[in-house]
């Protein structure tokens, strides 16, 4: 049989770039994935390389090519999903970090809204899935990140200056809470904070991440402006509850992303509803479709509705997130739907060259 070749639209598979992926129903096509494939006068094999990673669940997807290969009097003998990751564009004037691929905010308008959270199980979704993930933990003022991943201990330096990020569930992690005592109070000024963000960015010896998020502070104050500028930034995302109090400064949050020029990938609706463990009564405590009508405002896809459940809360206090504690769970489930979803949208944005790419090799 012979080597692979590309299929485009002029390819007599040129089908298979209007199959969607079943968790995003986007097409599986370039920029986001591209198809190959192999044949004989009586066989087929398909590859599909697409730039995240898909749910390890392609049956839909196997059963409509064995349709089409059978269309054109062949056998499907072979299918494989090889995702390929690569750097994202940021901001102008600002270059890819060497070994972080693409960096992600998370980020809100205000507190409260569970983005920490959200930020720990979009990651360990995304290391579930196969992806090598690293978070940092930007809110100097009140680091979570140690409790909800178990961390305990210091980070180890090798030369005094550099740190050496410690790991959790199989993700990288950094945090100023690592590095002082649980009860001690970040008095800092903004010029002292956004420093330790600096720090904290460019000393860790951070491995070769597909992905790194930062875990923002609320507002949209120094930390944000620091990171805009600083950091080499391929999207943000937005946290928010449904409530209409909470709308009001994602919506801020959502724009100060905009004027710095960091793309919004899309918004997490967090805590949309309640289900009652005793009658399974659903309520909506916090209101009901505000993230969807604030997307819908300003034209950004709504990458998933989260669930306020108990189990979340219980897990992510125990040090043992629930997209690693129960990951056959709803909420867990609507994490990595949502994870799926955000890195589906990234690898549609615009890559860096690659002239770029391959000199930061």
């Amino acid at each position: 049989m012979s080597d692979f070749y590309p299929v485009d639209e002029k390819s007599e598979w040129s089908m298979l770039l209007a199959l969607q992926d079943p968790d995003t129903g986007l097409a599986l096509a370039p920029p986001r994935a591209r198809w190959e494939a192999r044949t004989t006068e009586t066989e087929v094999c398909f590859q599909l390389i697409p730039g995240y990673f898909m749910r390890d669940r392609d049956d839909g997807i196997r059963s409509r090519l064995a349709e089409i290969a059978a269309a054109s009097g062949r056998r499907l003998t072979e299918f494989q999903i090889r995702p390929r990751i690569v750097a994202h564009a940021v901001q102008p004037n600002l270059s890819p970090s060497p070994r972080i691929k693409n960096v992600i905010a998370v980020g809100s308008g205000k507190g409260g809204v569970g983005k920490s959270t959200m930020t720990v199980n979009l990651a360990l979704s995304l290391q579930a899935m196969g992806a090598r993930v690293g978070i940092l933990d930007a809110d100097v003022y009140g680091p979570s990140m140690p409790a909800m991943l178990g961390l305990t201990g210091r980070p180890e330096s090798p030369d005094n200056r550099s740190i050496e990020p410690m790991r959790a569930f199989g993700v990288e992690a950094m945090s100023v809470g690592l590095l002082v005592d649980v009860d001690s109070p970040m008095i800092w000024r903004g010029p002292m904070a956004t420093s330790a963000l600096m720090q904290l960015f460019n000393d860790t010896l951070w491995g070769e991440l597909d992905y790194l998020l930062i875990d923002l502070p609320p507002g949209t104050g120094d930390i944000q402006l620091t990171l805009a500028q600083k950091i080499p930034v391929a999207g943000a995302v937005i946290v928010t509850t449904p409530q209409e109090i909470a709308t009001l400064d994602a919506r801020k949050a959502l724009k100060m992303f905009e004027k710095v020029q960091v793309p919004v990938l899309g918004i997490v609706e967090n805590m949309a509803v309640h289900i009652c463990t005793q009658c399974g009564h659903a309520e909506h405590l916090f209101g009901e479709g505000g993230g969807q009508a604030m997307a819908e405002q300003y034209a950004v896809p709504l990458l998933g509705s989260l669930p306020l459940a108990i189990g979340i809360r219980q897990q992510g206090d125990a040090g043992q997130p629930i997209a690693v504690a129960d990951p056959a769970s709803a909420a867990a489930q609507a994490y990595r739907r949502a994870a799926i979803m955000l890195t589906a949208l990234l690898a549609s944005r615009p890559r860096v060259p690659t002239t770029i790419a391959s000199a930061l090799l």
